[in-house]
């Protein structure tokens, strides 16, 4: 069994914390990517922004004859404000499939147009038990009947809007990022969780003067929440695209909280069944433990590569996350092992 270089799990930790505490709901990521732009300065790598966002980063390889891509998204769950209400609350629109049941009560920021950041949380807009009784535990949550409740005194949308929030303004969730014996509780570990096993990737080869057998691309994209992330920049020589994303935890799966993933299937259909066999191949050879499973809800970068025409063999590895699009958690053996898996395909 051959020996990878090893995994620097501190940095793995600290750079997925500063990632995650760093607002990016699907069209306001450019905070975030201007940290990984940082980050990856650090290395040997020709950085690049396509025309939609998305950062790129190329590493020379010892070969250049089948170009290889990763991708990981980096855009989030979210909302918009959709409308101001008489009473200077908001109703928000969502982004991406966020539930509304995860984020009731949450704390949350209105990042303004002018650049102001609102603080407030989302309520349902009859959250008194004292005044509405059983209604405020039984009805169904829903956009109507939601609302941020503003850290500010406003009580009309005059002075709401006074306070330069505007329809169109981006909504962010608090994460609540803790990790305490070996798990990472936070929202959006779908997909900074893998944003994080790239860096940390890039970062354990640099610093065993190692690089990857064939030149490599990374593509840290910024729309996969909506559907259509990494349908463009992927460059046409790439032989092979491997989708880094969350592995869904719950009844009927394999997947678990202390193990990386490879998918095989999902809501898209089959992935390409040679690259998903190297994979397995791969992990066997450098004893890192995995499961295989297939995900019903679910769709990734990979793929929206394939659905604009993208020639490449797409397969889909990550580390176990349970309760996705909800208070996620994971297991640093699972963000280690995605890490070494990552490492040993570079290598191969």
């Amino acid at each position: 069994m051959s020996t990878l270089p090893s995994i620097n799990t501190p940095y793995l930790l600290d750079v997925l914390t500063r990632l995650l505490n760093i607002p990016s709901p699907t069209g306001y990521t450019d905070e975030a990517i201007a940290f990984l732009e940082q980050e990856l300065a650090a290395f040997p790598l020709q950085l690049s922004r396509n025309r939609k966002g998305a950062l790129i980063a190329r590493w020379q390889g010892r070969a250049n004859d089948t170009p290889r891509a990763l991708t990981a998204h980096v855009d989030t769950l979210g909302a918009m404000v959709k409308e101001i209400k008489p009473n200077g609350r908001l109703k928000l629109t969502r982004i991406g499939g966020l539930l509304l049941n995860a984020v009731e009560t949450e704390g949350c920021w209105v990042l303004c147009n002018d650049g102001r950041r609102v603080r407030g949380s989302y309520l349902f807009e009859n959250a008194s038990v004292h005044v509405y009784g059983d209604k405020a535990n039984e009805t169904r949550r829903s956009e109507d009947n939601m609302e941020v409740r503003l850290d500010a005194r406003t009580t009309s949308a005059e002075e709401t809007r006074a306070l330069g929030i505007q329809v169109g303004d981006f909504v962010a969730f608090d994460p609540r990022v803790e990790i305490t014996e070996g798990f990472i509780r936070s929202r959006f570990l779908d997909d900074k969780a893998c944003a994080a096993n790239l860096l940390s990737a890039i970062k354990t080869l640099h610093d065993a003067g190692l690089q990857p057998s064939q030149t490599t691309y990374f593509h840290f994209s910024n729309y996969e929440e909506v559907g259509h992330g990494a349908a463009t920049g992927i460059p046409a020589e790439v032989h092979e695209l491997l989708s880094v994303d969350m592995a869904a935890i719950g009844e009927g799966q394999t997947s678990d909280e202390y193990h990386a993933t490879l998918c095989v299937k999902d809501s898209g259909g089959p992935y390409h069944h040679a690259f998903s066999q190297k994979l397995r191949r791969l992990a066997e050879q450098h004893g890192i433990p995995y499961k295989v499973d297939i995900y019903p809800h679910y769709g990734s970068d990979g793929e929206a590569f394939w659905y604009a025409g993208g020639d490449v063999a797409v397969a889909l590895i990550g580390p176990g996350v349970d309760a996705s699009h909800n208070y996620e958690r994971t297991h640093t053996d699972a963000l280690q092992a995605t890490t070494q898996w990552i490492v040993a395909y570079l290598l191969s």
